[in-house]
């Protein structure tokens, strides 16, 4: 499990792809390699990832077909900075909120709008995701735990959220410098999932029931 709470921003090193089937990612990243052993779990713009190699301050993951369709881990490419963090510890401070690693898909960049010290960022989301995304709610943007400022109305055919990006979120995630058009990986509330899923039984529980008296 992770917190959203970005410990350091790495750099890929190298990408090999066997075509949409699966790649291999090496990065760089001091802060994060220090006390990591063989298959720890690291988040990688918001992304559970294993590592399979540590060799002094770089490390080695393996990314699944599944992974490559479903965020924008496929993009990346020598060079680009990414966002880290590691699995919070047992007993560890929860300061973001329960990030999965588990990206449900993958948003865009709208409107980016400098406010003061601030910026107000506009996202358009995939219209399966915006019933779960509620103003004030949390959400995973690139691994970085955000809370929902606005939302579009329930009706709206091109769903859209907005967050508020501090200053030290500017500084020290890639969020800081996303254009307008940039693709982002989002994982919403895990909490609005289950509920959604737990009401769904509770629907269909009494047509199972009568089907199983006949």
């Amino acid at each position: 499990m992770f917190t959203g709470i970005i410990a350091e921003q790495g750099q890929v090193l190298s990408v090999d792809k066997d075509g949409d089937a699966s790649a291999t990612l090496r990065l760089r990243a001091p802060g994060t390699t220090e006390g990591l052993a063989l298959g720890g779990s690291i988040a990688v713009n918001g992304v559970c990832l294993t590592a399979t190699e540590i060799e002094g301050k770089e490390f080695s993951v393996d990314v699944m077909g599944e992974t490559l369709v479903r965020s924008t881990i496929g993009e990346l490419a020598p060079g680009d900075a990414v966002n880290l963090e590691r699995c919070v510890p047992a007993g560890g401070r929860l300061d973001g909120h329960v990030v999965q690693g588990h990206v449900d898909g993958v948003g865009v960049l709208l409107e980016r709008e400098p406010l003061g010290n601030w910026d107000r960022l506009r996202f358009g989301v995939p219209a399966n995701l915006a019933r779960y995304i509620a103003e004030k709610g949390s959400i995973a943007i690139d691994g970085v735990s955000l809370t929902v400022t606005a939302v579009s109305p329930a009706e709206e055919r091109d769903p859209w959220f907005e967050v508020g990006l501090i200053p030290t979120t500017l500084a020290e995630t890639g969020l800081g410098t996303k254009g307008t058009g940039s693709r982002v990986n989002l994982e919403v509330d895990v909490l609005a999932k289950y509920t959604e899923r737990l009401l769904a039984f509770r629907t269909a529980a009494p047509a199972a029931v009568e089907g199983g008296a006949q």
